[in-house]
């Protein structure tokens, strides 16, 4: 069977690998929507802390035998508590001045993480297996469909949607909101504000690392691995409009999606099309498509 003269399992197999880059769009811009709509900070350190989450489960699982399941817990934990050191240390000086300071200095730490990595292990890709668990594929019929794969697609949107749940539908989604919005007024019922904005950045780096981590089997593991990415995701972060959880989670996803399918029709475009589709977004509604006009 074929579709406008592509056969069905390409069309299929295009439609699954857009969904894998579009899982690790969303749940990377995810990362970044929290951390800019929770703290205001244009986080450009985000690529360096994907490719720190990457790298250190490759060291955990070939210097220390560790598995790949216990690091997907213990990778985003050390990213995360890395985040918490960042933002006592360096940003909390910045929330009150202009988004430029806020973006200079995460890009020159993205420069420091990224030049330290590069200096041990340079640029060359570093072999990361499969977990054995996940390795083959399941014949669905019109398609072999890789676990691996399935597997991340699965695990970032139980994720995405998870975060979304917390944010916007609990208490504790809502003393974050405040506490950005007015954070006297939260501190007024015992909250400690301070120490929920150190932790809401963790947890967004966090993310990143977590998606690091699921995209090692699938993109090659160097220094260097978050630099185009995070680009892309960036422009998944504004289409989406700036801050909105829901918004990065299915503009990623949809962006993937039409991302693979630009590649069986129109392989020439598959790398500039999302940000063709931002500049045609930013003209009809500058707030993206979630976003909330001011």
């Amino acid at each position: 069977m074929e579709i406008f003269g592509v056969s069905l399992p390409a069309m299929m197999s295009q439609l699954l690998l857009g969904l894998v880059n579009g899982s690790f769009y969303a749940i990377l811009s995810l990362g970044l929507a929290v951390i800019f709509g929770l703290l205001n900070v244009i986080n450009f350190a985000h690529g360096a802390l994907f490719m720190m989450g990457a790298i250190l489960t490759w060291m955990g699982m070939t210097y220390f035998n560790i598995s790949y399941w216990v690091m997907l817990i213990a990778a985003p934990v050390i990213v995360g508590a890395f985040g918490v050191l960042i933002e006592r240390l360096l940003l909390r000086w910045i929330y009150k001045l202009d988004h430029l300071y806020g973006l200079l200095l995460t890009l020159g730490l993205t420069l420091l993480i990224e030049g330290a990595f590069r200096s041990v292990y340079g640029v060359s890709g570093l072999g990361y297996d499969t977990p054995d668990q996940l390795v083959g594929a399941t014949n669905l019929g019109f398609m072999m469909l890789p676990n691996y794969r399935a597997w991340v697609v699965v695990a970032s949107v139980v994720v995405c949607i998870a975060t979304w749940f917390v944010i916007e539908k609990t208490r504790l989604g809502a003393y974050l909101r405040a506490g950005t919005e007015n954070p006297r007024l939260v501190e007024a019922f015992g909250i400690n504000v301070p120490l929920m904005v150190t932790l809401t950045y963790g947890f967004g780096v966090a993310l990143a690392a977590f998606a690091g981590v699921l995209a090692a089997p699938v993109i090659q593991v160097t220094p260097l691995m978050g630099q185009n990415l995070i680009i892309v995701v960036f422009a998944v972060v504004v289409i989406g409009g700036m801050g909105s959880i829901m918004g990065s989670i299915l503009t990623g996803l949809g962006l993937g999606i039409i991302e693979g399918f630009t590649k069986v029709f129109y392989p020439e475009a598959s790398s500039t099309v999302v940000f063709v589709i931002m500049v045609i977004v930013l003209l009809i509604r500058p707030a993206g498509l979630f976003g909330k006009e001011k």
